[in-house]
């Protein structure tokens, strides 16, 4: 298949003028986005909120990556910008998401807001775009600001099993188990879904306000109607500097202190754990070596703790050695161990055998690149993806290897639901 590259509203080949201007602090992101299609980058609270849509470039295939890195490059060479305060997620910025398969049939994007509101370190700013045809005489937008605004009414839904049931996911994962053991496959991951519907003027900012607070650690996120708070990142690139973070082996915290204590302890002793973790690890450290001097990863993984989780966790540090981008960097990576499995082609084949869904968005690279290439990714995880008529659909998977068990695996997609299911029931 290969990817194409298709822009309803504008082009790559078109010029846009890019100016970044301080800010008085700006302390809350989200009630600047629209309640229906937000866009959003934010940890601890400092990120990028984006509103309108100045450039939209789309992209399929296998190659959708590359002709996103090749199209990035065009339209940051016709664009005029203007940044007197060059912090990372200043001048000109594409937020983006790319499908999990290379058969997928959901379209992956790049989108330039028309305004950023963007804070980090401390320091606020403003971003406006527009492309230089759509500007007055004088050479200036005339679209006025966004503003925050109040937030619509409340609303709660029930997340129902969508295309694979709880026992159909149970023998998803047996049948894995089998084909491991059986085969020359060292790990599969299996995802199942979850489905809800959204009344037509529910606000989807409500549900990132409660991503947000309760996952400050996590990259909340809203691109394209796909939202949620990843844990995991894929790659961040910043003058020159490349890390990531791996996770891979998962236990449920705790209900007190001792008892979450002991299932840390428990998590960083579990050969099975161990096993995918190593995996998810070689994996991206086979992928940054071409593109990295020096990467550096300790020894052992250390347990991060999150308000649901404990996961087993690996940095991944080194300097870019070759000029890549982090779109470069995010087609090298992509799809890593942690999300498909190991060896990659045999996975995504069984991944397609075994789960009756597309996964989308769920499980590719989402995140943010700069005018410079640089930028930070995300694998997107514990999220859903809200089409415009309000179907939404959340996925969950685990990493199975020889010794999984069905139900211990059942129960480990039923905790990665739960930041999805609190966020919006």
């Amino acid at each position: 298949m290969t990817a194409t590259a298709t822009t309803p509203r504008a082009s790559s080949a078109t010029a846009l003028s890019v100016e970044t201007t301080p800010l008085d602090d700006v302390r809350q992101l989200i009630p600047f986005l629209d309640s229906r299609r937000p866009l959003l980058w934010m940890r601890r609270g400092e990120g990028l909120a984006g509103v309108g849509e100045a450039l939209r470039l789309e992209f399929s295939g296998a190659d959708r990556m590359r002709a996103a890195a090749v199209a990035w490059s065009e339209v940051v060479s016709r664009s005029s910008v203007i940044d007197p305060i060059g912090k990372p997620g200043t001048g000109l910025v594409a937020f983006g998401t790319f499908a999990f398969d290379d058969e997928s049939t959901a379209t992956s994007v790049l989108i330039v807001p028309e305004f950023v509101i963007g804070r980090r370190d401390g320091r606020s700013w403003i971003t406006r775009v527009r492309a230089i045809d759509g500007l007055d005489a004088a050479g200036a937008s005339t679209a006025p600001a966004p503003r925050p605004t109040a937030f619509g009414d409340e609303y709660r839904l029930s997340l129902l099993p969508g295309s694979l049931s709880k026992d159909g996911y149970r023998q998803a994962v047996a049948t894995a188990v089998e084909r491991i053991r059986e085969h020359d496959l060292g790990k599969v991951v299996l995802a199942r879904d979850l489905v809800a519907h959204l009344p037509l003027e529910s606000d989807l900012r409500r549900a990132l306000v409660e991503l947000a607070l309760g996952y400050p650690e996590c990259w909340t996120f809203a691109v394209d109607g796909l939202v949620g708070s990843s844990p995991e990142t894929l790659v961040r690139v910043d003058h020159g500097a490349v890390s990531a973070r791996v996770l891979a082996g998962t236990i449920s915290r705790g209900p007190d202190a001792a008892a979450d204590h002991d299932a840390a302890v428990s998590l960083a002793s579990s050969t099975k754990d161990q096993d995918e973790h190593r995996y998810a690890v070689a994996s991206v450290i086979s992928a940054l070596e071409p593109h990295s001097s020096g990467l550096a990863a300790s020894d052992i993984p250390f347990t991060l703790k999150l308000p649901n989780l404990w996961h087993l966790a690996t940095d991944i540090e080194g300097t870019l050695s070759d000029g890549s981008t982090s779109l470069d960097l995010i087609d090298a990576l992509h799809p890593t161990a942690a999300v498909a499995g190991t060896p990659t082609d045999a996975a995504v084949a069984l991944i397609r055998e075994l789960e009756p869904f597309d996964r989308g968005r769920y499980a590719g690279p989402v995140g943010w690149v700069g005018a410079d290439g640089d930028g930070e990714w995300a694998i997107a995880l514990r999220c859903a993806q809200v089409n415009e008529s309000g179907d939404l659909t959340a996925y969950a998977g685990c990493g199975i290897v020889a010794d999984s068990e069905p139900d211990r695996e059942l129960a480990e997609t039923t905790m990665k639901f739960r930041p999805v299911v609190e966020a919006f029931g």
